[in-house]
């Protein structure tokens, strides 16, 4: 790989997930879509408190992550890339300045006087720094089992529905 390649990696990487309004995060566990804000040439994120995304499985300082970057227009995957996970610490310089990012960026926040306080308290900031990208496809499906919820399907429609419906509309006629 030449050196022109792993710069058109990193500004595809960068491009990408700055225009993408969510990421695919895996840790060690399943990968889940997350809401992130490009800040300082990294991905940043918040979870794992009250109110706010559930992140996935073994995000841990040093750690690695894998990232998918969708299309937002199509919702194709872009690229995917390998990230170094940083816990940033609460009221941290680099945290104020995650914050102040991600605070612009939080839509629906039923305390938004209040967001920073409830995330050094209860949440945890995370800083996705990328590695190694790659744009190829993977040779097997990228299909993940669906997670366990109580939602039901609708039920199939009664046979005389249809009949009836057709009584009615000839009744006004």
């Amino acid at each position: 790989m030449t050196a022109a390649d792993v710069l058109l990696g990193r500004a595809l990487v960068e491009e990408a997930t700055k225009k993408s309004g969510i990421v695919w995060v895996r840790g060690s566990g399943s990968a889940r879509a997350l809401w992130h804000v490009w800040h300082d040439g990294a991905a940043v994120l918040v979870g794992d408190g009250p109110g706010e995304q559930p992140l996935p499985t073994g995000l841990e300082p040093g750690g690695a992550a894998e990232v998918t970057v969708r299309s937002k227009d199509k919702g194709g995957r872009i690229v995917a890339w390998t990230a170094t996970v940083a816990v940033l610490a609460p009221h941290s310089e680099e945290w104020e300045s995650a914050v102040g990012a991600l605070k612009g960026k939080r839509l629906n926040a039923p305390d938004a006087e209040r967001l920073t306080e409830r995330w050094a308290a209860g949440c945890r900031v995370l800083r996705l720094t990328p590695g190694a990208s790659r744009t190829d496809l993977p040779k097997t499906s990228s299909a993940a089992v669906p997670l366990p919820t109580t939602a039901t399907t609708r039920r199939p429609v009664p046979a005389a529905l249809p009949r009836l419906l057709l009584k009615r509309r000839r009744e006004r006629n």
